[in-house]
């Protein structure tokens, strides 16, 4: 006889109430186990100490949960709410595993023999199992109720449409939630690995604060030359990030960097700048 511990926080989407929690027994042989659980900010370290930090790093709402068991196996099931669609997909990419494929669940999903976890608007769903086995079924029957109970967003941030194919390592994309390219001016944005350095690109409130950003970024770089991108632009070198090419278009700063030697990025940057909506 198995055992699953299911821990789950079923949250609907902006704009809604509290999703109903699915039962235990949606999938047959499983009971609750214990009361609902509840965590936020404040308090999600009591549940997850020494990971909390990761989840608050994304802009972490809150989580609701409960337990279900059947037999001698246990699932851990937790549903979270963040700030946004943005940072929900940013803690999907901060724990997936690359080498690993992904699979269409909410905007997207991963599941492995002993873990299921899905993004969908801005909610990440998170299911570990014990003990070792290959707990897979179970886990996409779980998983899959839990997707059709939220509602919202199923599509990537749109971001992730505009950086140029060519050169991009598969799956690279990812959203940094603070100090992009290891600069704190450049608080929060997404980061693509090519074949040749590193995309980056990065949205502020308005035109005018990206202009004010650009301004410094360019003084901390020292000498720069110009160049003809969008609003404004300019080419560089640094210490740690090699070879640059920056550009500002509207509240968007983007561009290259780590490029090798030799190459500005003014060709990259450009195709970039000019999918930026």
């Amino acid at each position: 006889m198995k055992t699953v511990i299911f821990v789950v926080s079923v949250l609907l989407s902006a704009g809604s109430a509290l999703a109903q929690m699915p039962q235990c027994t949606a999938v047959q042989g499983w009971t609750q186990q214990g009361p609902a659980r509840s965590y936020d900010a404040d308090n999600l370290f009591e549940y997850i100490n020494g990971n909390a930090e990761a989840y608050i790093l994304y802009h972490f709402v809150a989580m609701k949960g409960i337990t279900c068991q059947s037999g001698g196996v246990t699932f851990n099931i937790d549903i979270s709410e963040f700030e946004d669609p943005e940072f929900a997909y940013g803690m999907f990419t901060s724990t997936r595993d690359p080498r690993l494929p992904t699979e269409k669940m909410g905007v997207t999903g991963q599941v492995t023999q002993r873990k299921g976890f899905f993004t969908k608007d801005k909610y990440y769903v998170e299911i570990s199992a014990n003990p070792e086995g290959d707990h897979t079924a179970t886990l996409r029957a779980f998983l899959s109720i839990i997707e059709k109970n939220i509602q919202g967003r199923t599509t990537l941030p749109d971001a992730f449409g505009w950086f140029p194919t060519e050169g991009l390592t598969p799956d690279s994309i990812r959203l940094v939630p603070e100090s992009v390219l290891g600069l704190r001016m450049l608080e929060r944005g997404y980061i693509a690995q090519y074949q040749a350095g590193r995309a980056f690109l990065v949205r502020e409130s308005s035109p005018e604060s990206a202009a004010q950003v650009f301004t410094k970024l360019r003084a901390r770089f020292g000498q720069t030359t110009p160049a003809t991108i969008a609003d404004e632009a300019f080419t560089g070198t640094d210490k740690f990030l090699n070879g640059m090419c920056v550009f500002r278009k509207g509240s968007f700063i983007g561009g290259f960097a780590n490029l090798p030697e030799g190459r500005n990025g003014i060709a990259e940057a450009e195709k970039l700048a000019a999918n930026v909506k």
